[in-house]
């Protein structure tokens, strides 16, 4: 009985899914006091980072599936150490935004990629085109969640939309460099592949990975 091989780009989207999980717990710590202003911004922005980064990697939905999946389940490793309920809006909603962030960039890009990727200023265009369709698209958490998305002082307006030009400045360049870090990884395994068969080192490197972000996480919310 035959397998599907294991996709050769998936110990580097493990690698970035981990990244960005130790990243989105560390910015989440560091943006609590401005919770209530552009912090889900400049979380998109993360985001788009991490996704876009992926996406050079795999050149696939499924890549960018497989690390929006990790990062959803060490939200909710974080959530236990923090004894929040996981059904909560600050476990919740987030999720939903990761799966959001996902499917926009997925929507702009796969659709547009051949405009979008050769110049630059497509690149930083189609990041600005994502974070506009992920900000749109996250006021929706409430028939997702159940839970509303937060507003802003004194209105209606959620914070995604109030803050929304903050998203999209953002990820007009995170996305960019995330493009072009996922870029300079494939440029790095090839160049390893080149070499041989690959040490156990670097085939533990992705596991390692993400056991490693999982222990800085409880480091983190044991010393916050």
């Amino acid at each position: 009985m035959s397998s599907k091989p294991f996709p050769k780009w998936a110990p580097q989207v493990i690698i970035l899914g981990a990244v960005w999980g130790l990243t989105e717990a560390a910015l989440g710590l560091g943006l609590e006091r401005c919770a209530s202003l552009a912090s889900g911004s400049i979380m998109t922005g993360a985001a788009l980072f991490f996704i876009s980064a992926v996406w050079a990697v795999s050149q696939s939905a499924a890549g960018v599936a497989l690390a929006v999946a990790l990062v959803s389940a060490i939200k909710l490793f974080d959530a236990l150490l923090l004894s929040l309920p996981l059904r909560g809006g600050a476990v919740a909603n987030p999720i939903f935004a990761f799966w959001t962030e996902g499917m926009a960039f997925l929507v702009v890009f796969a659709i547009l990629q051949a405009s979008l990727s050769d110049k630059k200023s497509g690149r930083a265009a189609g990041g600005a085109l994502a974070g506009l369709a992920a900000v749109n698209l996250f006021p929706l958490v409430k028939f997702a969640t159940g839970i509303p998305a937060c507003v802003f002082p004194g209105t209606q307006v959620p914070l995604a939309l109030y803050y929304l030009p903050v998203a999209v400045v953002l990820s007009s360049v995170t996305v960019p460099l995330g493009l072009w870090a996922g870029a300079g990884m494939v440029r790095a395994a090839e160049r390893a592949a080149a070499l041989g068969p690959l040490p156990a080192a670097r085939r533990l490197a992705s596991p390692a990975a993400l056991v490693l972000a999982l222990l800085l996480i409880t480091f983190i919310r044991f010393i916050g």
